[in-house]
């Protein structure tokens, strides 16, 4: 495949309001990261990765994030993770492995009691700019609830791109899960928070992850050990989480709309300061 990639990685609507901050942030400081050969999205980066795709500036995109009175609208919802993680594990501590604990997350995420899909399909409708797949590559990750298998969207699946973004962002147990072909998906982050691995054979990659090691849901591999693989396969990457202001502005529940502004502000701030270094 070679070339570049933008690997966008889960968050919240925090994580979609940082990451928008830092890709302006770093496009500011003569780094714009948006022009890559291959995209791949998971929950709140897919829905980075479809307005970034769009043709919209980034400084329009910044905008939509960081002014309230542009900010599309958003279902709130009160989740702690340390919590979230807890309740899950209890869960999933019979599961022996990565399939059997996606099953698991799938039908605690079937089980739960949520709003519509119509409702929250109308929230994604509204975070994305345009409704049509990128001529650029784009990927974007949901899992099958029911079998546990991961499914990557693109503009040959004969998904609908709000489609593909609204299961990439179910989050299990918050949102319902989508139904797609008579399938139900949830949330990309079920397999992984970032898929970074859905990026190999590009030869320079850049991971921007909200979540770090501090994904709620175990990954079938831990993020490092999936960058030192792509290493290995000759590829050079390039990692970027939240700082300490960055942090901060994301706070403890990366599903509240009010971090946005904060979010956004302290991403856009450490784009700007950060030089990026692959290796």
């Amino acid at each position: 495949m070679g070339g570049q990639a933008l690997v966008l990685g889960g968050g919240g609507v925090a994580g979609i309001a940082w990451t928008t901050g830092l890709l302006t942030g770093l496009a500011d400081h003569g780094q714009d990261l948006t022009g890559a050969d291959l995209l791949v999205g998971t929950s709140a980066g897919a829905a980075v990765a479809a307005q970034v795709t769009s043709g919209r500036s980034l400084e329009e995109l910044f905008a939509r994030q960081a002014d309230p009175a542009l900010q599309a609208p958003e279902i709130p919802a009160d989740v702690d993770l340390e919590k979230f993680a807890a309740e899950f594990g209890g869960a999933l501590a019979g599961a022996a492995s990565p399939a059997e604990v996606r099953r698991a997350v799938g039908k605690l995420a079937l089980a739960a009691e949520t709003v519509s899909e119509a409702d929250r399909r109308a929230v994604i409708e509204a975070r994305l700019p345009v409704h049509e797949w990128p001529e650029q590559r784009l990927v974007i990750v949901a899992v099958d609830a029911e079998t546990g298998e991961p499914r990557r969207f693109d503009r040959e699946s004969g998904v609908s791109l709000v489609d593909a973004v609204a299961a990439s962002c179910a989050v299990p147990g918050i949102w319902p899960a989508v139904t797609i072909g008579g399938r139900r998906y949830v949330d990309g982050g079920v397999r992984s928070a970032d898929n970074a691995d859905y990026a190999a054979g590009a030869t320079r990659i850049t991971v921007v992850s909200p979540l770090g090691d501090s994904a709620p849901l175990p990954a079938e591999k831990p993020l490092s050990e999936v960058l030192a693989d792509l290493r290995a396969a000759g590829a050079e990457v390039a990692l970027v989480t939240p700082d300490e202001a960055s942090l901060a502005a994301i706070g403890q529940n990366p599903l509240d709309p009010s971090t946005r502004t904060p979010a956004a502000e302290a991403g856009r701030a450490q784009g700007a300061a950060l030089t990026l270094n692959w290796s």
